[in-house]
């Protein structure tokens, strides 16, 4: 699977990997701490959905917001789906909090912890898949090699018992002691590819490669909560694949590196990876940008004064919480220039919409995210009206 980082071009790749830097660190403070901490729950969801998307499971975001609340369907499918995005949800929390496994992310024992995780949350009857050759029912164990041969489309990936082998080049390829910060987000981008060719597991490969590549640039100080990769593959899901599958063909010509496999190829796919990257952050630096944020938040809060679903004075609430991160109860009445009972019931119609939440119900309150709101606070978050 040689080569595992690219040998040519990779003046252009670094500077893709610089302006990724620049542009995380001001994502990272366009916003108030606490709302930050709001928003990245409301990526999570968004990650897991286009996760699903990608493998070709279209889990509704309602769907995942009834997950998140308990309220799971009863329909077998689509109560498995739901539980589906509630380990995706899990497992990149625990990355986002910092309680992950310790190992570095780009390597296998961080991969076995990844699947382990992800898998072991999942149903049983999600766990096994269908040999394309032998058309037979496999079992994939959580966080366990695959102990079988399987085919991937055209790709016929190492066998079983030579995995260990090819893992092990995997973590001295990509071992960040040796990498400089700006090599380690190009390894990011080239180990993704290297980890589905290889193929370790039965199932979850795909998952576990992206989940991997969230963990890494957020060790690097990158990738945080407030935007995920994901959602920029899901939306070229098409060119994501055929890059991959283009990256896993041999070395074309004598001038295509000096491994196995295409130079070219890979480097093709870093670039796309890479600035899949930058276009996310960029994205969300737009839909964050404070103004135009309060803007959307007040067109949306005055359409639904008009349509009579909330009360005059609920915009000033809401406009303390995004730009102060939170408020005590007791200051509504201030906030909104009313009398003490109209300012509680504003706050008591705002938090039964959700649009306000606290961890009790006499704690200070901070914006929330319900998917009605989303729809027209985040515009192309999601595909338009969970469609």
């Amino acid at each position: 699977m040689e080569p595992m980082l690219p040998e040519e071009a990779s003046r252009e790749l670094d500077d893709m990997a610089f302006d990724l830097i620049a542009r995380a660190s001001a994502l990272s403070g366009q916003m108030h701490p606490v709302v930050a901490l709001s928003v990245g729950e409301l990526v999570r969801s968004m990650n897991c959905y286009y996760s699903n998307f990608i493998e070709g499971h279209k889990t509704h975001p309602r769907d995942i917001e009834n997950a998140l609340r308990q309220d799971l369907s009863k329909q077998p499918e689509r109560r498995n789906l739901q539980l589906e995005a509630l380990a995706h949800i899990e497992v990149q929390k625990a990355i986002d909090d910092g309680m992950d496994d310790q190992s570095p992310p780009l390597t296998s024992k961080y991969a076995y912890w990844l699947h382990r995780e992800f898998c072991s949350r999942l149903p049983e009857e999600m766990l096994w898949v269908e040999d394309p050759i032998s058309h037979r029912k496999i079992q994939a164990v959580p966080g366990k090699l695959r102990d079988g041969e399987v085919q991937v489309g055209h790709h016929l990936p190492p066998r079983a018992s030579a995995l260990p082998r090819f893992l092990a080049r995997f973590d001295e390829a990509y071992n960040s002691e040796h990498l400089s910060k700006v090599r380690q987000i190009v390894a990011t981008a080239a180990a993704h590819h290297r980890f589905v060719w290889i193929h370790p597991f039965y199932d979850g490969n795909g998952r576990v490669v992206r989940l991997m590549a969230h963990a890494m640039l957020k060790r690097l100080g990158l990738g945080n909560s407030l935007w995920s990769v994901a959602r920029g593959l899901a939306r070229r899901v098409e060119q994501y694949k055929a890059l991959l599958a283009d990256a896993d063909q041999p070395r074309r010509t004598d001038l295509d590196g000096r491994g196995a496999l295409s130079q070219r190829a890979l480097i093709a796919f870093c670039h796309f990876f890479l600035d899949t990257c930058v276009d996310q952050i960029g994205y969300m630096l737009s839909i964050l940008e404070p103004t135009e944020l309060l803007r959307r938040i007040a067109r949306y809060t005055q359409d639904e004064i008009d349509a009579k679903n909330l009360p005059k004075g609920s915009f000033a609430l809401l406009r303390e919480a995004l730009l102060s991160g939170e408020f005590e109860r007791g200051k509504a009445a201030a906030i909104t220039g009313s009398s003490e009972r109209s300012a509680r019931d504003i706050l008591s119609v705002l938090t039964g919409r959700k649009l306000l939440v606290s961890d009790t119900p006499k704690t200070a309150v901070r914006l929330g995210f319900p998917l009605e709101a989303v729809e027209r606070w985040f515009p192309r978050l999601y595909p338009v009206a969970g469609k």
